[in-house]
């Protein structure tokens, strides 16, 4: 999915338990002390919040080096286009996605990956930039078509002004591939309309891997184990090999830079959004109340593995099926976006939250998180040594139930933030947790 924007209206009732500090006090040691030591709620509510915005430090940092060294790899295909410099430029793409993707439970909480409002929209949203799914592959470059064709009319193939097809797409002069060209692209006229970050490198690099006759049918790259398979010839004696080659350098630069951004907002250094989150900023007016950076985040999480992890990435795509709404489709890695994206919510959960809830509360949340333990990792093995998740969703694939029923478990796990809000003192509701905009499926 595309960037998302969590709107967040914070309750009474949850203003006045933090702001007073007599409703579902945790001490240091997860006990819920009904009492009126605010001292206490506000020092362990900020060693939470201070755990979280850490980790986001630790994470994007990660990410960062990845990018750099995905760029560096990227730099060296283009210039020296070998199968050797192809295969290590893809395992760089593989590895940065190891790093982004644990990242993505920032998402949704109204913080500097994707806020479009607030202090927060000062590092200007780039996760729309960086991270935006599904994409539409015949803008970027050639595709064979549901007729055995070789389409036509993408950027690639247009050396003057390029004008994305959908609604309200504008021109844009695409004779220099360069980082503001294809950044004016991205999502110009709609959200498919993707042309940067990671997916559309991933398809730079892979090419297609759908059968568009059929969105089960396998006659393009034959195979429960093959991935996209771009010919070594589109960077080498391809009359538009020059163009790739810019336009991967570009979107490789535009990712370097945006997640630059997300290290400046998350430093211990600078006046930034760490600072505001930790109610430490020096201008006041950026800081943001307790219960709202709880609430937002406590939402976000839930949004995120509800909404965006198990339905559009995981519900869609199964009970479809559509191997277009797999989210990592060129290169058949969507078994480890699962994964990293759980891995996330679940990092996140343990070092942040987790040891602030009652006894109770967190033997839950662990028999949670061993059954989809288990069903995430038979995907993932399964992936890994047997079929790819494109032919896991399939109707008559005897995998198929145990992907339904990760779904239906992240769905739960997004649900119970709920009850982990509760025990910081905010209220949520179910629609809090859930994306309205969610595809009904």
């Amino acid at each position: 999915m595309t960037t998302k924007h969590f709107s967040i209206t914070l309750s009474i009732v949850a203003v006045m338990a933090l702001s007073t500090g007599c409703n579902n006090i945790i001490d240091n040691k997860g006990n819920n002390n009904n009492n009126n030591n605010e001292t206490a709620t506000v020092d362990t509510n900020l060693t939470a919040l201070t755990k979280y915005a850490d980790k986001a430090l630790e994470m994007y940092t990660a990410a960062h080096a990845s990018s750099v060294t995905l760029q560096s790899k990227i730099t060296a295909f283009t210039t020296n286009p070998t199968e050797t410099t192809l295969n290590e430029a893809k395992e760089a793409w593989l590895a940065a996605r190891e790093t982004y993707s644990p990242t993505e439970i920032f998402r949704l909480s109204n913080g500097p990956i994707d806020a479009e409002e607030g202090y927060a929209a000062s590092w200007n949203a780039p996760e729309g930039q960086l991270n935006a799914w599904p994409l539409d592959e015949n803008m970027i470059d050639y595709t064979i078509d549901e007729n055995g064709n070789r389409t036509s009319g993408n950027i690639i193939d247009t050396t003057g002004s390029f004008t994305p097809t959908g609604t309200g797409g504008t021109a844009v002069n695409v004779a220099t591939l360069n980082k503001e060209a294809i950044a004016s692209l991205n999502e110009n006229g709609g959200d498919a309309n993707v042309a940067t970050g990671y997916h559309a490198i991933e398809f730079l690099l892979w090419g297609q891997d759908q059968d568009y006759f059929s969105l089960v049918r396998d006659n393009v790259t034959h195979g429960a184990m093959v991935a996209g398979q771009r010919p070594l010839s589109d960077y080498t004696t391809d009359s538009r090999a020059s163009r790739r080659k810019a336009y991967l350098n570009a979107a490789a630069e535009l990712i370097v830079e945006d997640l630059n951004k997300m290290i400046a907002a998350w430093n211990k250094t600078d006046d930034n959004y760490r600072k505001a989150l930790l109610g430490t900023h020096p201008v006041a007016t950026n800081n943001i109340g307790r219960a709202t950076a709880f609430k937002q985040i406590f939402g976000g999480m839930g949004v995120f593995v509800k909404s965006e992890l198990a339905n559009e990435r995981m519900a869609v795509a199964v009970l479809t099926p559509s191997e277009e709404d797999e989210h990592s489709c060129f290169s058949d890695n969507t078994h480890r976006d699962i994964v990293l994206n759980y891995e996330g919510f679940k990092t996140i959960m343990n070092i942040a939250f987790k040891p602030y809830l009652s006894t109770a509360e967190q033997n839950t949340i662990n028999t949670m998180f061993t059954s989809v333990d288990t069903k995430v990792a038979l995907i993932d093995t399964t992936a890994k040594n047997t079929k790819h998740f494109d032919y896991q969703i399939q109707e008559n694939d005897a995998t198929r139930q145990n992907v339904i029923s990760a779904k239906n478990e992240l769905r739960d796990l997004g649900d119970e933030m709920i009850d982990v809000a509760a025990a910081f003192g905010i209220t949520l509701t179910s629609g809090d947790v859930t994306d309205s905009q969610e595809t009904n499926i």
